[in-house]
């Protein structure tokens, strides 16, 4: 096979043959290549490393798609949406609301898909998967149905990587609004609108947990966004649900799900800051027998770590000493950068200040459709504890 440009590691630098990105400093040279195409990396010895895009923009220069002697073209992107797609069906059919592609973790970096009923929305977060989106495109329809595609990249990317991000209908384009159904709950997506794609898929199992410990609760879920703890926890059987939601419109969609549900008159969403009124209810002596707090992420990047553990501390500080006996208390960090001991650390002095006592239940992670893999571990974001107060 024709190997095209050719980028060469640097001796030492070889970790490439089992993850699938590569910094400038690993790199010796590099053949001329246009930006966003597509390299043979090989070892200082010239042996066959991988296949992937290149960009020399970035401190991530090249991330690996293949290491295989394989082509990077059209039949390519059909075989890995065909596997992404495949592993997702559940007794033969897709979820409602379901991630479709994990970007690394999918053997397609830079790439995220998800569903949401008759609509597909798409994210490039890299140049080469920019000008690789019609294809992913049209391997991702094959595979999951004729659905109407919603362009969403992620403009921060956009901007390192050097690329205008898309935000539109590609092709005829689909509904406004679509009503997703997740373990008997509704909930509503406006694809392009809100957070991430249009819903935190990656909770969805989380989400239906909660149900089960519900019953006969009073709930506060922090960081509501939408609502989606919340609903699944009255549709378990919770007495009464609080949110705390600073966005408006998370707040108007929260408001939106609860009427989808029926449970508009046992839901109460404050437009407040989280922090805030977590201490005034601190102060006030409320108290809760489920407590769900899903904050967005704290440590943008390392400097922000310490600074993140501290409002870690505090939002779960917080939370312990509103839990009422025998209450449990869902708490998650989905900050990249926060390791999953510092948070449990960050967990242990917020009980030790609270004198709390907490029984874990579980440790939690992302949905089944966000896969994670052994030797990629940022592919893992999500780290979550389920306590119960003794």
């Amino acid at each position: 096979m024709r190997r095209g440009p050719i980028l060469r590691l640097k001796r030492g630098r070889e970790r490439a043959r089992a993850h699938p990105w590569i910094f400038k400093g690993d790199v010796a040279d590099v053949t001329p290549v246009e930006p966003g195409g597509v390299v043979t990396v090989v070892d200082a010895a010239g042996r066959f490393v991988g296949r992937g895009f290149y960009n020399p923009r970035p401190a991530l220069c090249c991330r690996l798609l293949t290491w295989r002697e394989e082509a990077i073209d059209a039949a390519f992107f059909a075989r890995r949406a065909a596997a992404a797609v495949a592993a997702r069906r559940r007794d033969g059919a897709l979820p409602d609301g379901v991630r479709l592609v994990w970007s690394e973790a999918d053997g397609l970096p830079g790439l995220v898909a998800d569903r949401y009923g008759p609509v597909l929305v798409i994210q490039c977060g890299t140049l080469g998967m920019a000008r690789a989106r019609d294809a992913a495109v049209a391997a991702l329809r094959a595979a999951a149905g004729e659905l109407a595609v919603f362009a969403l990249d992620d403009p921060v990317a956009a901007r390192l990587e050097g690329f205008e991000p898309a935000a539109g209908w590609l092709g005829p384009p689909g509904p406004e609004r679509v009503v997703i159904h997740e373990a008997g709950v509704r909930l509503a997506v406006r694809p392009g609108a809100g957070h991430k794609t249009g819903l935190y898929l990656d909770q969805a199992e989380n989400r239906a947990r909660s149900a089960a410990l519900a019953r006969g609760r009073t709930v506060l879920d922090v960081f509501a966004y939408t609502g989606g703890f919340a609903c699944h926890a009255l549709a378990g059987g919770a007495r009464a649900a609080v949110c705390l939601e600073s966005s408006p419109e998370a707040v108007a969609g929260a408001r939106e799900n609860f009427r989808l549900n029926g449970a508009d008159d046992r839901a109460e969403v404050r437009a407040v800051n989280a922090f805030d009124e977590l201490r005034r209810l601190d102060r006030a002596r409320a108290r809760f027998g489920l407590i769900v707090l899903d904050p967005p992420p704290f440590a943008r990047g390392r400097a922000a770590l310490e600074a993140a553990l501290r409002g870690y501390r505090e939002i779960n500080l917080r939370a312990m000493r509103l839990l009422e006996p025998g209450g449990h208390l869902f708490t998650f960090s989905c900050s990249h950068h926060v390791g999953e001991a510092d948070f449990e650390q960050a967990c242990r002095e917020a009980a030790t200040d609270a004198g709390a006592r907490l029984r874990v239940l579980d440790r939690l992670t992302q949905a089944r459709d966000h896969p994670v893999i052994l030797t990629i571990p940022e592919t893992r974001y999500v780290k979550g504890l389920l306590l119960e107060a003794t």
